[in-house]
């Protein structure tokens, strides 16, 4: 049987890399294995490769200058591996028969005596995600990984595998097997929440810089970098009897929504408001509070839908189509409060100071009594007014509070979802207006057991995730069309 591929493997540790090389080794497809490591340790590979940092771009040179077989099998960290039995078969059968330059897998993970299935998803042309999940191994063919290389013209200290695996994405089939093909022993799993705020930490402020450079380039490279000459707004072209909604969709919320409620009647301002809440058929007695409210203060708009399948996007269409909203709406979550009474004077002036179609704040993270919690201010400061719109495609998210000038929500509407309906209206108006920031705190997003995105299972993690692809891959078509 012809020896095809070369196996990259990252030094962890003795024990573990030693194992990794052996697993390997033995298979007679396996050209040769080679060790990253910054010392020249003889542990049973065939070649080793000595660098400090395996995430730099000339790591990936020295990769390129040893391959000579037809196919690079790449362990992204170096974790303890046991392929199927056929695994190096099997990818190398799905590359040929799909003609894909780049396979990836389903896997296992080992933790705590316990097989665990960790599916991964599909990827896309909008998987712009730099931590998008790949798992442990990657199968590439060499002749495209040499290509992809070649092409790096920028050198970077973390993010070369994010630079390789998109200049592959542009010229060749990125390929899933939805099949567990070998078992990662002792992963360790990052709690979903902690991932989800991982971009915006202050400490890996200059990682993300690099993984911005890498995708601009990349959006330049496939014609879908906009620019920062955006359609002039005009606050004067309709009339509206309040300058502010405040819109707050709720269901089964009896235990936040009265203090969501009060933190905006207690608002202070110059600017005439009022607060527009759809009730999506509550049964825990959110609707009676929501009645009390509504009958002690004409500036509730209390709204049950007719529908019965509104999400919280349809909920948002629902309230700003309403002919009693406001020319800006303003979001506010029914888990969550206003920091103080400023938050819709701030918001407004912000409107007017920028001359723009959405307006996008800071939180702070807090528990169910308020208390701080890590990582604290949210303030999304990787928005620069230059480059924010094509960064915007790269992140998770864009920040809290959210508010739109309402002629222009109108006009584009919000799907009809219950996640990722904020970032899929907020890169449409990206793609043609000028969005304003503020970057101190106006909002406090409560952290609890009921929340939506609480400690998410993988499952729910990858159904996530798969929308905000889909969401960029739309988004990218339009504006490479």
């Amino acid at each position: 049987m012809e020896k095809t591929i070369t196996v990259i493997i990252p030094f962890l540790n003795k024990i573990v890399t030693t194992r990794n090389i052996e697993v390997f080794r033995k298979n007679n497809l396996v050209d040769k294995v080679i060790l990253l490591s910054s010392n020249d340790e003889n542990l049973g590979q065939d070649l080793t490769i000595i660098t400090d940092n395996i995430k730099n771009t000339s790591t990936y040179k020295k990769i390129s200058n040893n391959i000579s077989s037809e196919y690079v099998l790449l362990l992204l960290s170096g974790k303890e591996v046991e392929p199927y039995d056929y695994m190096l078969e099997r990818l190398i059968k799905i590359s040929s028969f799909t003609k894909s330059a780049f396979v990836y897998s389903d896997f296992y993970e080992f933790k705590n005596d316990t097989i665990i299935k960790h599916s991964t998803i599909d990827y896309q042309l909008g998987s712009l995600r730099d931590d998008f999940d790949f798992g442990e191994i990657i199968f590439i063919k060499s002749n495209s990984f040499k290509i992809a290389v070649e092409r790096m013209d920028a050198e970077y200290t973390y993010s070369a595998f994010y630079d390789l695996r998109l200049k592959i994405s542009q010229r060749e089939k990125i390929f899933r097997v939805p099949e567990f093909l070998y078992v990662v022993k002792q992963n360790d799993q990052k709690n979903s929440e902690d991932s989800h705020f991982s971009y915006v930490d202050p400490k890996n402020r200059q990682v993300q810089i690099e993984y911005e450079k890498v995708c601009t380039n990349h959006l330049k490279d496939i014609n879908a970098l906009v620019g920062p000459d955006f359609e002039t707004i005009d606050f004067n072209a309709n009339d509206f009897e309040y300058d502010a909604s405040v819109i707050i969709p709720v269901k089964n919320r009896v235990r936040t929504i009265g203090d969501a409620i009060k933190s905006v009647l207690s608002q202070k301002s110059s600017y005439k408001f009022n607060l527009i809440i759809v009730d999506n058929h509550s049964t825990d007695g959110t609707t009676e509070i929501i009645r009390n409210y509504k009958s002690s203060d004409e500036r509730v708009v209390h709204i049950i839908p007719e529908r019965l399948d509104l999400g919280i996007g349809g909920c948002w269409n629902l309230a700003v189509q309403n002919r009693m909203c406001g020319k800006f709406a303003i979001q506010l979550d029914s888990d969550d409060i206003y920091k103080d009474e400023n938050t819709i004077q701030t918001i407004v002036d912000t409107f007017y100071k920028e001359k723009c179609a959405m307006v996008i704040g800071s939180y702070q993270i807090t528990d169910f009594n308020l208390r701080e919690l890590p990582p604290g201010l949210i303030d999304h400061r990787e928005w620069t007014p230059e480059n924010g719109p094509n960064n915007a495609l790269r992140i998770n998210g864009l920040g809290a509070p959210r508010a739109f000038y309402t002629p222009i929500l109108r006009k584009i509407k919000i799907p009809n979802v219950s996640y990722g309906e904020d970032y899929a209206v907020g890169l449409e108006i990206s793609r043609k207006y000028k969005i304003g920031r503020i970057y101190h705190s106006i909002y406090l997003c409560r952290r609890w057991e009921d929340n939506s995105d609480a400690n998410l299972d993988n499952e729910k993690i990858n159904l996530n995730n798969f929308y905000k692809d889909r969401i960029r891959t739309i988004e990218l078509l339009a504006r490479m069309k």
